[in-house]
């Protein structure tokens, strides 16, 4: 059997490994899942009428719930990644990892496993988190099929970028506790993007906080395919993002493996 193969053959086995892992034991999935649709609700349904006035032109609360699910669909990915940071670190605190070293498997294949895994949970919890949206009143009828698998492609790809982040943060700590509030500013950012408000609206110092990190643009990005708003420069500065997130993560995770097997 050639590299390739047994690289494919070892990756399908520990993706599968992680994904009957997550079925079994659905709560931490489901914890991670809730911090998003409560968000969503709480902002819709308290602070609504409120919150509409900031995005301006006299909104009313249905124009805010379509204006703040595509930050929440972002924000979803943020919490969902943060158990693929717990979950690796389970692994290696747990001499798992170490075990698997020792037999004849495919050594990438046990990162591989946990990011697939993770961007597969990820992508299903966006599908559940929209569905929520769309039964509070979020319709995007203005999107070609063109415009909603770009932007199905744009949250695969944040999510693949986000987790080789969190697989890094999860090597990188020394135990699961540890990885999940390493993790924690994955769920923070959103909060302080322009996922419920303009950034043009917050004050002027904080504005360049809310500018220049990777969430803001990566939303502006998905509201411009989903509801026809003007992307600008988004599209592209959010793809720089992703790539150099994923470059980040990947360097960072297969530093943190290697040292580890020495």
């Amino acid at each position: 059997m050639n590299t390739l193969a047994l690289a494919a053959r070892d990756s399908h086995t520990m993706l599968r490994r992680n994904l009957l892992h997550a079925w079994r034991y659905p709560s931490g999935t489901l914890n991670l899942l809730l911090t998003p649709i409560m968000l969503l609700l709480l902002f819709v349904y308290i602070f609504g009428d409120v919150m509409s006035a900031g995005i301006g032109g006299g909104a009313d609360r249905s124009e805010y719930i379509a204006y703040i699910v595509p930050g929440i669909l972002m924000m979803t990915i943020g919490s969902t990644v943060i158990g693929a940071a717990v979950y690796i670190s389970m692994d290696m605190n747990e001499g798992l990892i170490a075990r698997f070293r020792t037999m004849a498997v495919y050594r990438g294949s046990m990162i591989i496993g946990h990011v697939v895994g993770s961007v597969l949970q990820s992508l299903i919890s966006v599908i559940l988190v929209g569905a929520v949206g769309v039964a509070i009143g979020f319709r995007s009828t203005d999107a070609t099929v063109l415009e909603w698998l770009a932007a199905f492609g744009l949250l695969a790809l944040f999510a693949l970028a986000l987790t080789w982040i969190a697989v890094g943060m999860g090597m990188a700590s020394p135990n699961p506790e540890a990885a999940s509030n390493m993790a924690m500013p994955l769920i923070l950012l959103p909060l302080i993007s322009s996922a419920f408000i303009p950034a043009d609206t917050m004050p002027g110092w904080f504005q360049p906080i809310a500018e220049y990190q990777p969430f803001t643009p990566a939303i502006e990005t998905l509201r411009g395919l989903l509801l026809g708003t003007h992307i600008g420069n988004n599209g592209w500065i959010a793809i720089a993002w992703c790539i150099g997130l994923m470059a980040l993560g990947y360097r960072w995770s297969t530093a943190q493996f290697n040292r580890d097997a020495k």
